[in-house]
């Protein structure tokens, strides 16, 4: 059964974090650089403290008002960060994020941060998953394996 690290494997165990002294503009910025929908948040001692997402940008503080210079990642990211660890199974994954209604899960255990999957990675570990086996069932049924 695949396992949360085998996505994590596949795509790298990098992590894009910010500080929650940061400015959600700096913070949109980092996300634009790095072509991602979302953050996390750690602390002076790289301790997770939250998420911060596109969704938080849009409801938090354009339809809030609140000025994207001025105000901090402290005081608008998602706190209820909801984890998994490297041995969570896919199928448990994704029900985690179907059920919580969320889209960054932080692979993490008290003491690190593995990494970061998204619902578009469980997606497409699981297309290429399938792609093998349709591949290999071919092969198997018109005799070119």
């Amino acid at each position: 059964m695949p396992k949360v690290r085998d996505i994590l494997a596949r795509k790298g165990h990098a992590v894009v974090s910010v500080s929650p002294h940061d400015t959600v503009h700096a913070a949109a910025a980092l996300m634009n650089e790095k072509a991602v929908g979302g953050v996390l948040v750690v602390d002076g001692d790289k301790q997770l403290i939250g998420v911060f997402t596109e969704r938080d940008i849009l409801r938090r503080v354009v339809v809030a008002g609140r000025d994207p210079e001025t105000t901090l990642v402290g005081e608008v990211h998602t706190s209820s960060v909801v984890t998994c660890h490297p041995e969570t199974s896919l199928d448990e994954c994704s029900a985690i994020m179907t059920t919580r209604r969320i889209r960054h899960l932080p692979v993490a255990d008290e003491q690190t941060v593995y990494g970061v999957v998204t619902i578009g990675d469980v997606m497409a570990f699981r297309v290429s998953e399938q792609q093998s086996t349709i591949e290999y069932l071919n092969g198997y049924m018109f005799g070119t394996r």
